[in-house]
């Protein structure tokens, strides 16, 4: 360390070891990884809850409920379309010019998205623009997901202690949870402080505009970082990759699979545990819950992911990423063999210990992932190698979850959801003992 040369608040100097790299506290990458994801979740969650609740109501053509809900589906399904476009282009300039400028821009691509579809006219407005609209700005939320997630690891894991990378790249994981409560949160309260007509004339825009105030907040905690050790040694070693997108499938097309494949089953998982319960509970042809009491229990199962997801990395960095995953997807597995009787079950008892059962394996699997991915490339296309792997399993799971276990469910009967998820689980079973562990591998290569 130069003589004279004070260290910023909050900034790690490491010049105990000749590093003149500006380093970011825990503190630092804690909330900047988490409030970034947590918005983000929570912009993707407010239209995941209101393309079940609000959407086919509002705007597609009035008629058949059910031919309603699966349009409504399938605009959710476009964001995993774009998100897998989102990680190849955030993702290149993630690792041509850094982390942090990456991770302002894609915040900022979601919270503008989502901002807008709490501004849109319905069906009865302005007609067939009206889903043409939204599904456009659910490609905005898509695109701009598809850039964060990856980046928000990379802020954790490349700034982790060596023997805490897991730990660490939890932080982003739990943005998703957190998200999904306060998204879920919000609507139940406006549901219950307004009646049906209210909410579903403007109600259901609220969670919608709330997002332009996170999103302030989301930048402002990124803007006072500094670009992570891994990158910026990258940088001063001139190795940036001229084409990352390029070099990825080039290089590490093995990496790219196997990380997509291990993440397969996390999203379909997730997807059936809150999308699809959401809309078989709550239907008058599935459980026939009333839509709060259901929210209710959602929430209180979402409290287990949350709490399971640091468990998981601590496992992971104890006992290494593949056998705590693997453990976990064999329970998946099994869970998803039982899920017909149990979901199926005419019980309050039984439906919310499904729901917290499903989604505390959700953390247990969700967990790991946020060190797992990343620690399969190399750092000058880390970024884009995550993302697009984590967003390619989006694509091939969560996009076409819902939909799939909602004609599943109506066509064959609740348990064939079930084997639909015993299958995916198998996949990401099989990608994990083809994979390596990477417990002890040097992420600033």
């Amino acid at each position: 360390m130069a003589v004279g040369h004070v260290p910023a608040p909050g900034v790690r100097d490491s010049g105990a070891s000749g590093d003149p790299t500006p380093r970011n506290s825990t503190r630092q990458v804690v909330i900047a990884s988490l409030v970034g994801t947590s918005i983000e979740f929570y912009d993707f969650y407010v239209y995941a809850t209101a393309a079940v609740l609000v959407f086919p109501h509002l705007f597609f053509p009035a008629g058949d409920a059910t031919a309603a809900t699966l349009q409504s589906l399938a605009t959710f399904a476009i964001a995993f379309v774009a998100r897998p476009v989102g990680s190849a282009l955030f993702g290149h300039f993630g690792d041509r010019i850094g982390r942090k400028s990456t991770l302002v821009a894609s915040l900022l691509t979601m919270g503008i998205s989502t901002v807008v579809i709490g501004l849109l006219p319905g069906y009865e407005q302005i007609g067939i623009i009206a889903p043409l609209l939204l599904a456009l700005c659910r490609f905005g939320q898509g695109l701009g997901l598809g850039g964060e997630w990856g980046g928000a690891a990379l802020l954790a894991t490349e700034n982790a202690p060596p023997r805490k990378r897991a730990l660490f790249g939890t932080f982003p994981q739990l943005g998703a949870p957190i998200g999904f409560f306060f998204a879920n949160g919000l609507f139940l309260l406006l549901s219950e402080l307004m009646d049906d007509q209210a909410f579903l004339s403007w109600g259901w825009r609220v969670p919608f505009l709330v997002s332009a105030v996170l999103v302030v907040v989301g930048l402002w905690v990124r803007l006072s970082m500094h670009e992570t050790p891994a990158f910026s040694k990258v940088v001063a070693r001139n190795e940036r990759a001229k084409v990352p997108f390029a070099q990825v499938f080039r290089s590490d097309f093995k990496a790219l699979v196997l990380g997509t494949f291990i993440m397969l089953a996390t999203y379909v998982l997730f997807y059936l545990m809150t999308v699809f319960s959401l809309s078989y509970g709550t239907a008058e042809t599935g459980l026939g819950y009333e839509r709060s009491p259901f929210l209710i229990m959602l929430m209180i199962g979402v409290v287990f992911f949350g709490l399971t997801v640091p468990v998981a990395g601590l496992l992971a960095d104890r006992y290494g990423r593949r056998p705590t995953l693997m453990v976990t997807t064999i329970a998946i597995i099994v869970f998803g063999l039982l899920l017909g009787p149990w979901f199926g079950a005419d019980s309050t008892v039984a439906t919310l210990s499904f729901l917290i059962v499903g989604l505390g394996l959700m953390g247990m699997t969700f967990g790991p992932m946020g060190a797992v991915l990343p620690e399969l490339f190399p750092t000058a296309v880390r970024y884009t190698g995550a993302s697009v792997s984590y967003n390619l399993a989006s694509l091939l799971g969560a996009s076409v979850a819902p939909y799939i276990a909602t004609w599943l469910a109506s066509s064959h009967g609740l348990g064939w959801v079930g084997v639909y998820l015993a299958a995916m689980g198998a996949i990401t079973l099989l990608a994990l003992l083809v994979s390596k562990e990477t417990k002890e591998t040097s992420i600033e290569d």
